[in-house]
Parts: C-alpha cells; sequence; structure tokens
C-alpha cells in the first residue's frame, strides 16, 4: 500500500472537514437539551485549558546575517543567553580539561627526570639493552644474595 496515496491533498482535506461539522451539527439537533448542555460545558472546559498555540516566525535576513528564529516577536537578550551560555561553559570546560592533562602530564616527566638524575646509574645506561636484562634478570644484590642463601640451604 502506497502511503502518498492514502493522503488527502489540503483541498480534499478540507471539504473532508466541512462534511464531517455539517453531519455533527445535523446529529446534535435531535439530541436532549441536557446532552447538548453537558457537551457545551465539557466543549468550553476544553478550550479554557487547552495550550497555547507556538508560532514561528522568521525575521527578514540581511546580506551577511542569518535568520533569527523565535517563538515570539519579542525575542531577547535573555533567549539568546539561553543557548549561547551552556556553549560557552563546554569550551571553558573543554579548555580547563585540556589544560590540566598537559600539567599531569608534565608532572609526570617531571618525576620520571627527577629519578634519572638523582640516581647512581647514569641516564646513558637506560638506553643499553644489556642493562635493561640485567634489570630484569635481578640485578648483582638480587642474585648474589641468592646464591648465599642457596649454599647456605645446602
Amino acid at each position: 500500500m502506497n502511503r502518498a496515496k492514502d493522503l488527502l491533498n489540503p483541498t480534499q482535506a478540507d471539504q473532508f472537514g466541512q462534511a464531517s461539522a455539517a453531519l455533527l451539527s445535523e446529529g446534535s439537533q435531535a439530541l436532549p437539551a441536557s446532552i447538548k448542555d453537558r457537551l457545551y460545558a465539557a466543549r468550553m472546559k476544553a478550550l479554557s485549558v487547552r495550550k497555547p498555540e507556538k508560532v514561528w516566525i522568521q525575521k527578514p535576513v540581511l546580506a551577511g546575517l542569518s535568520a533569527n528564529w523565535s517563538f515570539s516577536p519579542r525575542s531577547s537578550t535573555w533567549d539568546t543567553l539561553g543557548w549561547v551560555a551552556p556553549l560557552v561553559v563546554l569550551v571553558f570546560g573543554l579548555i580547563g580539561i585540556a589544560q590540566w592533562q598537559a600539567d599531569s602530564r608534565i608532572n609526570d616527566i617531571a618525576e620520571v627526570d627527577a629519578a634519572l638524575l638523582s640516581d647512581d646509574v647514569p641516564p646513558d645506561a637506560y638506553a643499553d639493552s644489556g642493562f635493561m636484562g640485567f634489570l630484569k634478570n635481578g640485578g648483582i644484590a638480587d642474585s648474589s644474595s641468592d646464591s648465599a642463601r642457596s649454599s647456605q640451604l645446602q
């Protein structure tokens, strides 16, 4: 089923609405007065609590300016601040997070540099692959104490 064929064009929709209203008006004439009064009261109650319709108004666009859409012709600077303020907070928040991460990285690098410079081993030793293997195997102090312990146990 094609939905485009099921929809009415505006003229057909208007004709349908007018025919429906005419049938309802004819049917309401045969109703008793008490039912007509109750229907009238219900209609008035419904109209009193209905929400006002929001109307979109486009202001004229001049060369180089973008369109400004608003709910009413009385848009103010507070309406503009309503969407600009969260955007500004978001941008400053992202800048703050980036700054905090950069400071954290700088502090981590400074700690590693301080540890390297205050150590007894020269920094060039850390670049030597043999030294890294030596550190992974436990170093001289660990291997000599292990051999001393094993000789004491035997």
